[in-house]
């Protein structure tokens, strides 16, 4: 006959608990683990990590003393401004800062990473604007990525006349389609619309907000950034290009103007690009009045990294990467990366 054997629990005060053998948590593989439905304080064993982990109410995170908190901004290349219409789109901006949005509205997410392991790191470039005399197309802008954070590049501004919609992208691309690009979701806006009709071009995405619409005698602005303290410092970053400003015979409007890096469009010149490291759309240039129709729009600003952790650890940025100095701020030191693609790691 087989013997039923039992642990005996003893309660000391509160919520202190013994038991009189080893306690054994619930195994799943990370894939597993993914797909449960947790609330804060579950705990886990991880056969993929080897780890005992548990969940925060917005991540999973490994027991350890070898597990911190990263907070992040990954922010990618903001579109080109579209041939003399709709401005870029802003890149897709990404944050894991503590009490501070992402793009398109939506709280920030926590991240952990572990010393001694490689993260990769890809900074995107700035789409290129478009133009008329020579006949351009803009261009997206490019992702960036820190671990398994993917910023998405921001959609490049449609192409002259009233059928030609912006691109979806981080933020959508404005154009003088009545119909709005789309931008990704948690990063960022749609553009503005236009009014369906050639010379009437809406505003780019930004993370902050949708672009503007074109209006009677303007056209559309670029929708805002957003702001972080991840530097200590509130700065807005990732708006949207404003759209280009037509002063030919048969209409007149002024242009669309930007924020937030983004770059505002051209009236009878050539549009602003958005600033660098910021993720700004590229604004459009705007229609020339001697009919040779050759002003350009400006091109998307380049993405970038901006990493905050702990004092406690130092970061190695690998070999391929453009990054500022390591700076202290309170208990804690940041970083940017400005460029390159490789990988960083903590010791």
């Amino acid at each position: 006959m087989s013997t039923l054997e039992t642990n005996s629990i003893g309660k000391y005060s509160t919520n202190n608990v013994s038991f009189d053998d080893a306690l054994n948590l619930k195994s799943y593989d990370t894939a597993g683990r993914n797909a449960l439905t947790s609330v804060a304080g579950d705990m886990i064993y991880n056969t993929t990590t080897g780890k005992v982990e548990y969940y925060d109410g917005s991540a999973w995170v490994q027991t350890g003393a070898d597990n911190f908190q990263v907070q992040a901004l990954v922010i990618a290349g903001g579109g080109g401004g579209g041939m003399f219409e709709g401005g870029g789109g802003a890149g897709g901006y990404i944050s894991t800062v503590d009490s501070e949005n992402s793009g398109g509205g939506t709280a920030s997410n926590k991240y952990y990473a572990i010393t001694g392991t490689n993260y990769a790191v890809s900074i995107g470039s700035g789409g290129t604007g478009g133009s008329y005399n020579p006949s351009t197309t803009a261009t997206r802008g490019t992702d960036t990525y820190f671990g398994s954070l993917l910023a998405v590049g921001g959609g490049n501004g449609g192409n002259s006349g009233a059928t030609n919609i912006g691109f979806r992208g981080g933020s959508g691309g404005g154009s003088s389609n009545s119909t709005a690009a789309e931008g990704t979701a948690n990063q960022g806006f749609d553009s503005g619309t236009g009014a369906g009709t050639a010379y009437k071009p809406s505003g780019g995405g930004g993370a902050g907000s949708a672009g503007d619409n074109w209006a009677t005698g303007a056209g559309g602005d670029g929708g805002s950034g957003v702001s972080s303290s991840i530097t200590g410092s509130s700065i807005g970053r990732a708006g949207g290009g404003g759209s280009g400003g037509s002063d030919n015979a048969s209409f007149t409007h002024t242009a669309g103007s930007a924020t937030d890096g983004g770059g505002a469009g051209g009236y009878d010149t050539t549009g602003t690009n958005g600033t660098t490291n910021t993720g700004g759309g590229g604004g459009a240039g705007g229609l020339s009045t001697d009919g040779t129709k050759v002003w350009t729009s400006g091109n998307g600003g380049s993405g970038v990294v901006i990493l905050r952790y702990p004092n406690t650890v130092s970061i190695t940025v690998g070999a391929g990467l453009t990054a500022g100095t390591e700076t202290a701020i309170a208990s804690e030191k940041y970083i940017e990366i400005t460029a390159g693609t490789g990988t960083v790691s903590w010791s």
